[in-house]
């Protein structure tokens, strides 16, 4: 008697499986504990690589395009690069609140969002690097594609990085997916420089200027224009077809999903609430300085060895040592975070600060490829240390406010937006001071006070921004970890993040 209501329940219980089994093989998985397929995961991958290639050949090479080839003056180009990354920061809160607020389509909620941004990125990608027939209005014309390009890349991004919750419930084979997507952005920061590079490489050989006055500006080269013409596209069609194999290998699970539960709590009303965390506003106004004063040393860094010293023949070598130092030293950093602490691998940022003085000082090949080494490091330690700093921060808000797991993305939302606008401001106040300096647009010898600007931009204002940021770091102690804490906080944000060189 007892044994005959007992046998009802024990189908009951084995009845849920086949339901989650149904969503998986719908997504193209080949488990039935939610596992994805190692084809889903690089095609996972795959599709962050665009926004990294693009991303690390801006951050290198366009100022340099902006001044010596399309020939527009310092002032119009700082113009530029602060309303392009006021942009990019303006894009994010918007981009979230549209996207999270978005119905969901036969191709998925998020889907529709990084196809739609393929074909307008793709196109205003390329415009960037266009040399237009007309001079008077070059810089409006870069400022304008440049603001679009920054947006368009956001709202391609956010949508790509949330994906990460709807490729499965299983929280291992999200952090699986993850990683893929790490190890391919990372791929991608180092192709878009090495690409760009090697196509564009011929169009600042030093032997342009032979037949020319030192300091008299010398005409667009055709053939500049046109190597920079097809590296933009060359880098360009990889949006399409990165975004395509993400459309083909993944597909998103239908259910609700955690970024719903961040919808009653507006951007600006969270905003109030974390400016007011004291750990928090510390973290970010340490790494405001931080990321600025990296943003600033890459930038400069080919303008430096293009004008300032002779380098010129060494500039791909260069970007390409700290782009694989940074990539190859990451794993080692996560180790050192791990065993010794974040407040003690936080001294690792200052480690180039000594090197990047003696490049300044002494700008011969043999001092740039360490100075590369070098930096490097502290580019790693650098992008690594916030994303791990972050969640403890959370972790200690959630414990004393209790506001729920929504605020997890305020947080992160509001930590680009105020890292992308200190990284407009460094940009824009450091091209302008090359106009003050006298930066003549083209020329092949620049006046000595420009050389003198160029060498205080990657030495003397790196190394007082970057002790600056560290100072108020270790001000206060650390948020410490709760030992009960639900991993679920720690993963949903880190699931969030993405390390770019740019």
């Amino acid at each position: 008697m007892a044994a005959s209501p007992a046998a009802p329940p024990a189908p009951a219980v084995e009845a849920p499986p086949p339901q989650p089994e149904a969503r998986t093989l719908g997504r193209g998985s080949d488990s039935r504990a939610g596992q994805l397929s190692f084809c889903t995961k690089v095609c996972y991958g795959i599709g962050g690589i665009p926004n990294q290639v693009a991303s690390s050949a801006t951050a290198f090479y366009l100022q340099l395009f902006l001044l010596d080839v399309a020939q527009v003056p310092a002032a119009q180009v700082s113009l530029a690069l602060f309303g392009g990354k006021v942009s990019g920061a303006a894009a994010d809160p918007v981009a979230g609140f549209f996207i999270n607020r978005s119905r969901r389509t036969g191709s998925g909620r998020l889907m529709p969002w990084v196809l739609g941004c393929t074909p307008f990125i793709t196109v205003v990608y390329f415009l960037l690097w266009f040399l237009p027939p007309f001079t008077s209005l070059r810089g409006l014309w870069y400022t304008s594609f440049y603001c679009l390009f920054q947006a368009l890349a956001t709202f391609f991004q956010v949508p790509y990085a949330a994906l990460t919750m709807l490729l499965t419930p299983c929280p291992t084979e999200r952090d699986s997916a993850t990683a893929y997507r790490m190890t391919m952005e990372m791929a991608g920061t180092l192709m878009g420089a090495a690409v760009h590079g090697l196509i564009v490489s011929g169009a600042h050989r030093p032997h342009r200027c032979e037949d020319a006055a030192l300091a008299r500006p010398v005409a667009v080269s055709p053939d500049a224009a046109r190597l920079y013409s097809i590296a933009a596209a060359v880098l360009a069609l990889t949006y399409p077809v990165c975004s395509g194999l993400l459309c083909l290998g993944v597909k998103e699970r239908p259910g609700s999903s955690d970024p719903a539960s961040g919808q009653g709590l507006s951007f600006l009303a969270g905003l109030r609430l974390t400016v007011r965390h004291p750990p928090y506003l510390k973290l970010v106004i340490s790494f405001l300085f931080i990321s600025a004063a990296i943003q600033v040393e890459q930038s400069y860094l080919v303008l430096f060895c293009t004008h300032a010293s002779r380098l010129h023949e060494h500039v791909q070598g260069v970007v390409l040592t700290i782009l694989v130092s940074a990539m190859l030293s990451t794993p080692l950093w996560e180790w050192v975070i791990q065993r010794f602490g974040k407040k003690t691998s936080a001294f690792g940022i200052c480690v180039m600060v000594p090197f990047v003085i003696l490049l300044a000082a002494v700008p011969t090949a043999p001092v740039a490829y360490v100075v590369a080494l070098v930096s490097g490091l502290s580019i790693a330690v650098s992008l690594l240390l916030p994303w791990s700093m972050l969640p403890d921060v959370v972790d200690a808000f959630q414990q004393q406010h209790q506001h729920g797991p929504g605020l997890e993305t305020i947080f992160y939302s509001s930590y680009v937006f105020f890292t992308k606008l200190s990284g407009a401001c460094a940009l824009g106040i450091s091209t302008l001071s090359l106009e003050f300096a006298g930066y003549e647009a083209g020329a092949c010898k620049q006046a000595e006070q420009v050389v003198v600007t160029l060498k205080v931009l990657i030495g003397a204002v790196p190394t007082c921004v970057i002790l600056t940021g560290l100072c108020i770091l270790m001000v206060g102690p650390t948020p410490k970890v709760p030992s009960g804490e639900d991993p679920s906080h720690r993963q949903s944000l880190q699931r969030r993040t993405s390390y770019s060189l740019a």
